[in-house]
């Protein structure tokens, strides 16, 4: 079994994501690519100390461009996952910011 910090790589913070973790109490981290739910699950609960209800991922293709004839790969692909919390628990990375 991979170690917690292994399997979570870290949040994603973006507009959308921050929208969804104030309406539907949902927190969206980019996970190692290998990683299944259940063990996503575990690493989320034992690192933050919150209950899971349910866990969605994505696996995120990498972008390929154009320079001349070449096509390169730009960006590497990863997976995300979105993990709504059980009712009573929050996960907010920004109340350490001020």
């Amino acid at each position: 079994m991979k170690d917690f910090y292994q399997i979570i790589k870290r949040p994603l913070m973006t507009e959308k994501s921050n929208a969804l973790n104030e309406r539907l109490n949902q927190v969206v981290f980019e996970v190692d690519w290998d990683a299944t739910k259940p063990e996503i699950k575990q690493a989320v609960e034992s690192l933050f100390n919150v209950k899971v209800s349910k866990i969605r991922t994505a696996r995120i293709a990498g972008k390929h461009r154009r320079y001349g004839r070449k096509q390169i790969r730009r960006a590497n692909p990863w997976k995300k996952a979105v993990v709504t919390l059980k009712e009573g628990f929050k996960l907010d990375f920004y109340q350490e910011i001020k």
